[in-house]
C-alpha cells in the first residue's frame, strides 16, 4: 500500500505538471472504485490552483472545490500524453490539454472524490490526527495521547485519529530507532522515550520522502521507478536476519493484524 512518503513523493512529482493548468476534460473508464467516481464534467475549463496532501489523500484544488484522490492498496498516478493508449486498470484521466493525470489501480481500492467546501472537513478527512512532520506532532503530544492507554505503542502510532500516515513499515523503523518494543503499553512509556519516538517518526518519514519511499511492489513514482528507502530498513522485512545494530536475530510478532518486526535486544 502506498504510504505517506510515497504519496508525498507523488504529490511533488505531479504538482509542477498540474498547478496553473486548465482542465480540458475528464475520462472515466471504470467508475466503480472504493466509492463511485462522481460526475466531474463541471471541471472542464477550470484551473488547478494547488496540489496538496492530507495524510494519504491528495487534494487537487480549484476555485470552487477540490478533487480528493486516494491511491488505495495498489494505485499510482502518472502524468502522460493524452493520446497514450490506456493500460488495463487505467481507470481515470484528468485531462490538461495534451497531457493528462492518469490513475492506475489494479485492485480498485482507490478513490476519486469531490468536495465543494473545505476538503479538510470532508467526512473522509475531518477526523484525522495531525501530520507527523508538522509542529502539531511531537513527543509531548504522543505522551498526552498515550496517557492511561493500555494499547500497544505500535497500534497507537498507526492510529490515524492519533497521527496520520505512520504505516507499518515506518512505525516499525521508528520504534527501532527509539529503542521501544512495539508491544509496550502506550500509557507506561515515559515522556523522554516518547520524545525520542516522536523525533524518530519525523526522521524516518523525512528520510523516506527524500529517497522516494520504500520499494513496494505496487508503488511507482511519477517516472515509473520504484522508491529506494528499502535499502536502509533496519528491521522491517528482515525477520531472522541479524540486527544491524547488535547482531541479534530480528523477530516478528502479529500486532493489530500486522507483522511487526523488532530487535528483542535493542527494543524493550
Amino acid at each position: 500500500m502506498p504510504e505517506l512518503p510515497e504519496v508525498e513523493t507523488t504529490r511533488r512529482g505531479i504538482a509542477p505538471h498540474l498547478e496553473g493548468r486548465r482542465v480540458s476534460g475528464c475520462v472515466v473508464r471504470q467508475a466503480r472504485l472504493r466509492w463511485p467516481i462522481p460526475d466531474l464534467r463541471h471541471l472542464s475549463g477550470q484551473t488547478v490552483r494547488s496540489v496538496r496532501r492530507r495524510a494519504k489523500y491528495l487534494l487537487i484544488d480549484f476555485d470552487h472545490g477540490s478533487m480528493i484522490i486516494h491511491l488505495g492498496m495498489s494505485g499510482s498516478l502518472r502524468v502522460l500524453p493524452c493520446d497514450r493508449p490506456p493500460r488495463t486498470h487505467d481507470h481515470f484521466d484528468l485531462c490538461l490539454g495534451k497531457q493528462c493525470l492518469r490513475l492506475h489501480d489494479p485492485r480498485r481500492f482507490g478513490a476519486v472524490l469531490w468536495s465543494e467546501g473545505d476538503p479538510l472537513q470532508h467526512p473522509r478527512l475531518r477526523a484525522l490526527g495531525p501530520e507527523p512532520l508538522s509542529d502539531a506532532f511531537d513527543g509531548r503530544y504522543l505522551h498526552a495521547q498515550a496517557r492511561g492507554r493500555k494499547t500497544a505503542i505500535k497500534n497507537l502510532v498507526m492510529d490515524g485519529r492519533v497521527v496520520v500516515g505512520v504505516g507499518n513499515i515506518y512505525a516499525s523503523e521508528a520504534l527501532f530507532l527509539a529503542g521501544i518494543h512495539p508491544l509496550r503499553p502506550s500509557g507506561r512509556i515515559a515522556l523522554a522515550r516518547l520524545e525520542r519516538l516522536g523525533d524518530a517518526i519525523k526522521l524516518v518519514l523525512g528520510r523516506a520522502i527524500e529517497r522516494g519511499g520504500t520499494t513496494l511492489r505496487d508503488f511507482v513514482n511519477e517516472t515509473g521507478e520504484p522508491g529506494y528507502f528499502a535499502q536502509e530498513l533496519m528491521v522491517y522485512g528482515r525477520a531472522g536476519q541479524p540486527c544491524r545494530q547488535c547482531g541479534t536475530p530480528v523477530l516478528t510478532r502479529q500486532i493489530g493484524q500486522r507483522a511487526s518486526a523488532y530487535c528483542p535486544h535493542c527494543q524493550h
